[in-house]
């Protein structure tokens, strides 16, 4: 690890946003720039690791892509796919424990099977949490959670006063899940595109103009150093004012 950096935060999430635009530089395919998005995933789940990175969260695919072309939208579910298909092998092997999270109920079963089988393999890996946001929307994940809960209180499961905020977050799609310390979106918008809203509330944000395809371990590296220049006060005040 480069001597600059500090310490990595042990939870980093990343929008990865870019790929149409990368392959319009490139004269290439929206296919084939969703293709490479979804190869350089493992160049920076290796960077991750190099960098005692514990837990990588990636947003893939959003509740709100559903609205895009049924083309675009078959392409993606064929990359998830093709990524469960090639890819279990050198998960188990880099000891990469790999979780999809998010709302299934579109997904084909073909795909969930695959899904099931490779968290089930990975399960055991410790160097690196891969967590994956696949058909995922933060809101809906919220109102989700808050049905179940509802649900619970209805059926004399939950008492109202015993609901708070780890009550909650035991209800959300990936329960287990820590906060991200960094937020990462490339590509150079600045939003979180509800994107775990309810686990960022202290992130520290970092925006890269890079595009997703072509982010690589030296932009990481540049967003974990300019993690270590902040200060992470969770509402507290400056230690020097």
């Amino acid at each position: 690890m480069n001597n600059k950096i500090l310490k990595s935060p042990d939870h980093i999430a990343i929008i990865m946003d870019g790929n149409a635009r990368w392959a319009k530089k490139n004269n290439l395919s929206l296919f084939t720039g969703h293709k490479q998005g979804v190869e350089n995933i493992k160049e920076i789940a290796q960077a991750c690791i190099d960098f005692k990175v514990k837990y990588l969260t990636l947003y893939a695919f959003s509740s709100e892509n559903w609205q895009r072309s049924k083309s675009e939208v078959e392409n993606l579910l064929k990359l998830l796919d093709n990524y469960l298909d090639n890819n279990l092998k050198p998960l188990v092997d880099n000891d990469i424990k790999i979780n999809i999270f998010g709302d299934f109920t579109k997904i084909p079963n073909k795909i969930l099977t695959k899904v099931k089988q490779a968290q089930e393999k990975t399960n055991n890996n410790k160097s690196l949490i891969l967590n994956v946001a696949f058909s995922y929307g933060a809101r809906q994940e919220i109102v989700e959670a808050t049905k179940k809960i509802a649900f619970g209180v209805l059926n004399n499961q939950i008492e109202i006063d015993n609901i708070n905020q780890e009550l909650f977050s035991k209800n959300l799609y990936n329960p287990n899940l820590p906060d991200p310390d960094l937020l990462i979106r490339t590509a150079g918008d600045l939003r979180v595109s509800n994107f775990l809203l309810w686990q960022i509330a202290y992130s520290e944000l970092f925006f890269s103009n890079a595009y997703w395809p072509e982010f690589n371990k030296k932009n990481l590296e540049e967003a974990i150093f300019d993690f270590n220049k902040r200060e992470r006060r969770y509402g507290k005040r400056r230690k020097n004012g």
